[in-house]
Parts: C-alpha cells; structure tokens; sequence
C-alpha cells in the first residue's frame, strides 16, 4: 500500500521547512535547564532596526504547520521567532507544569536566551493564551499582543452552562486531539466554518501517526490544565495595546468570549470579527488576518480607545 511507503504528512513537513528557510528562519533549539528544551525557528540574521514578532501557535498541530501562510509576509517587517510549545514539534521538559503560566514562562526564558528585550506577540487559540499571559506576567517585554480566537475568559462553569459544543473536557480533548479517522474529520467539522467535505482516511491516519500521537498524555494536561478552576475573579489584565481577532462562526470558543475578553482588558482593546471564518481562521482567512496584523503592530503605537469601541472587519460598530 502507499500508505505504507510515504507519508504525506512528512512530505509537508519537508516543504515547510524548507519554506521557512527560505524566508530567512534557523532551526534551533535551547536547553532552558531542568529538563527543558524548545525548539525555534529564528532569524538567520537579526536587524536590529526591525521590530521583534513571536508568534505561538495552537494545539492543532507544531508551529509550522500554523505560521507557514504567514511567515514569508511578515519576515520583511519583522525578526519573526516562532517556537514550538512544550510538547510539540522539538520542545519538551520533565518537569511537571501543565498551566499556560508555565508555557509562558518558558518562552520568556527562550527569548532571553535569543536576546530578545522587547517584542509583539500574536498568539491563535491555545497560544492565546499562552500569549495573554506572557503579556500579565512580563509587561516590559511585550509591546503589543495579539488575541486570536483564544477562550481566555472562558471560566469552568461556562462548559456545565452548555456554552460549548463539547459537553465536557474529556469530550474537548478527544476531538482537539484526534486519535482516528473519524475523530480527526469531527474536529475539521467543528474547526472550519465551510470544512472540506471529504478526505481520505489514509491521509487523516497519516497526520494522526505524525503529527498527533507524541506527548499524547502530556497535550491531554494542558488541556484540562486550562479549565480546571477557571475563573475570571482569578485572570490577571494586560496594559498593553490588544487586538483580538475572531472567527464569526467560531465553535470551539463562541463569540461571547471574545466580547467577555474586550471587555475585560478595556479602552486598551479592539476587537475584529472576520466574517464567514470559524476558529480555524489562520486557516480559512489568513490574507484578512494579516492585513489586520500589518495595521495593528507596524508604525506608532495606536491611541488607546473607548472601551465600547467593537469592530467588525476593521469597522467601528455603532
């Protein structure tokens, strides 16, 4: 069987590196200590004339396979770093830590050791918030910091009120982690607002075996990591300029979160729907994406605004 001699999903994987080479990143990785390495991909040559731009990605799959559509647009602009969370792609610890606190904390000290000071951050999903906390814990660090369709005010109770489709945390993670076929297609269903109607199962098996089997228990604690004994009395607040993007027909965190999360942070805020996208958004709609990444974090720094002042694809809503 082919299935059995190629993969395809390793095919990609080659492309991709190859595709972020091109646009000028390394392949690194760094021993924080304790156990602790991440992988990064890095500027080849840093210009210290540039502006400095993280980007952390979700749990769907390692850093490339989220940042690809993105990284050749913004590596002109800017020193781009995008690492692997722990548990994926090269990153790994020991030590026990599950929060995205933890998460946090580690890519600070990757920074640090690539002697990053200062840096915009956007992080989609998991990475969210990952990123939303890098910005509480380390606001010298971080300039500016973008939200993407990430439930950071999401608290325990909204899951037993029926917010989510997923009707517990043990049905979020078999379906945010796919073990088989039919799994796998269910997350596409609940991922894209027009998801592809059909794939085969030896491509989904495919990117099962690679991409989603490793550090299988470990995904599965950072999960449940974000939503025990969630509550908003206990989410710090970030000062720094935020944008928030959300899919319009997001399913994995509704829209309520991401006004529950404007509202949080404050004047400081703007919110951007992207309209006919689900929570896949870098996916469905990464040209609007970007544009929105370019308004937001190249030139000054943006006027604070009125804490009601919403937007809808980059429009003020009265």
């Amino acid at each position: 069987m082919v299935g059995c001699c190629f993969s395809w999903t390793a095919a990609r994987e080659w492309c991709l590196r190859r595709s972020f080479s091109s646009a000028g990143l390394k392949s690194t990785t760094t021993d924080l200590g304790d156990g602790t390495f991440m992988h990064c991909w890095a500027p080849l040559h840093r210009i210290d004339s540039k502006p400095t731009l993280l980007l952390i990605h979700g749990v769907g799959a390692n850093a490339m396979w989220q940042w690809y559509e993105f990284v050749p647009l913004l590596t002109p602009q800017f020193n781009v770093y995008v690492p692997d969370l722990l548990f994926f792609g090269d990153s790994h610890t020991t030590r026990p830590e599950r929060s995205e606190s933890f998460q946090a904390q580690c890519v600070a000290a990757l920074m640090e050791a690539h002697g990053v000071k200062r840096m915009h951050v956007v992080g989609i999903s998991y990475g969210g918030f990952v990123g939303f906390s890098l910005a509480a814990q380390f606001k010298d660090r971080v300039e500016r910091l973008v939200i993407c369709c990430a439930g950071v005010c999401m608290e325990k109770r909204d899951m037993d009120e029926g917010m989510f489709q997923m009707r517990t945390v043990d049905e979020a993670v078999a379906i945010l982690l796919p073990q088989t076929p039919e799994k796998a297609r269910e997350l596409i269903r609940v991922s894209f607002y027009k998801p592809i109607k059909w794939i085969p199962s030896c491509f989904l098996r495919d990117f099962i075996e690679f991409m989603c089997t490793s550090y299988l228990q470990e995904r599965k604690e950072l999960i449940h990591a974000l939503h025990k004994d969630r509550k908003m009395s206990d989410l710090p607040n970030v000062t720094q300029p935020t944008l928030i993007i959300w899919g319009e027909h997001d399913r994995v965190f509704p829209m309520e979160l991401a006004h529950r999360l404007k509202r949080h942070i404050g004047e400081n805020s703007e919110l951007v729907v992207i309209k006919n996208a689900g929570h896949a958004i870098n996916a469905e709609k990464p040209k609007e994406m970007y544009k929105h990444f370019k308004s937001f974090l190249v030139g000054p720094l943006p006027p604070p605004k009125q804490a009601n002042g919403n937007h809808i694809n980059g429009h003020k809503l009265d």
